[in-house]
């Protein structure tokens, strides 16, 4: 019989014999670098950071989402590649990557509750109930409403029945926090399911109860890989100095994003202008182009894009985010 000490010898010998016979005959994987090692993932999107950076490829591509709708803010969905003009500080660049999708996004609904709201609310929740009906099914959302401060009414969730549920028990009072909800409404989507993400704002005035001013939230969202849409209802007689900057102020932050406010003089237009905005949200292209050399020296990098009609029709308006830091700064 064996010893203790002589029968662990043997089984490591019969080891070591198993794996070098087995090493022998199966071949060995060697994963390459990574492509632009140190640069991050090349095929992940530039939503995976706070901060818009290019996605990484064989060369640098920078992805610039695009929203182009009609005079009635209907999206405009049958544009071809060669319909787009694509410019970096005044100089146009080829379109490399060119594509149209209705990927699942994650939406976060900033609703005003201040007392102004108080004879619009209802027809607030119908519009909402009309964003939702028209919506990728696979989308999620949170709502945040705001009056002296925001504050999170329904967390992320698929459920849109059940969003409303809890829309049913707010009821407008107080001041209007707009800028202060924006802030929250960002860092909030930092943590969202999808790479795409956007913010609906649905409001009747401008901000006078906010911490944070205009030029912070500028900043905060250009920064921001996330689109903010404002559905302002403004009445042609502005009855406060806040009513009367609302639109400015929504408009500022909105196309900052590459968003856009749609103004509302008739309030009961809301809900069908609401279905309109969630088939717009359904209806982007997404262009891609290489910034080229020397644009990584440049602290901030100023896009526009130009819809090129081929045949005589109603002007098309065209959103995209006006820009982004280079990733370097």
């Amino acid at each position: 019989m064996f010893s203790g000490q002589s029968f662990r010898f043997l089984l490591f010998c019969l080891f070591a014999a198993f794996f070098r016979l087995a090493s022998a005959q199966t071949p060995v994987h060697i994963t390459p670098p990574a492509i632009n090692e140190g640069q991050g993932d090349p095929s992940a999107s530039k939503h995976d950071v706070y901060r818009a950076k290019p996605m990484r490829m064989d060369v640098d591509i920078t992805l610039v989402p695009v929203t182009v709708v009609d005079a009635a803010n209907r999206p405009v969905i049958t544009l071809e590649k060669s319909n787009f003009r694509l410019f970096e500080s005044g100089e146009q660049k080829d379109i490399r990557y060119f594509s149209t999708e209705d990927s699942p996004i994650s939406v976060g609904i900033l609703l005003d509750l201040s007392f102004s709201m108080k004879d619009k609310i209802d027809t607030a929740r119908q519009a909402l109930h009309q964003f939702f009906e028209n919506c990728n099914p696979d989308d999620d959302y949170f709502v945040i409403g705001f009056s002296d401060y925001p504050a999170l009414l329904a967390d992320a969730t698929h459920s849109t029945a059940s969003i409303e549920d809890k829309l049913a028990f707010a009821f407008p009072h107080g001041n209007t926090a707009l800028l202060d909800a924006i802030y929250m409404g960002v860092n909030r989507l930092q943590r969202a399911q999808y790479k795409r993400r956007a913010l609906v704002i649905i409001s009747d005035g401008g901000d006078n109860h906010s911490r944070y001013v205009k030029n912070e939230i500028r900043q905060i969202v250009q920064e921001a890989d996330v689109e903010i849409y404002g559905l302002g209802i403004f009445s042609k007689v502005f009855k406060t100095y806040e009513e009367w900057t609302g639109e400015r102020l929504l408009t500022e932050i909105t196309e900052t994003t590459g968003g856009h406010t749609i103004t509302i003089n008739d309030v009961q237009k809301l809900p069908e202008i609401a279905a309109n905005l969630s088939r717009e949200l359904r209806s982007q292209y997404v262009l891609g182009y290489s910034p080229g050399h020397g644009a990584q020296d440049a602290p901030w990098r100023k896009i526009k894009v130009q819809v090129v009609q081929t045949v005589p029709g109603p002007t098309l308006h065209v959103y995209n985010k006006q820009g982004y830091l280079s990733p370097r700064n």
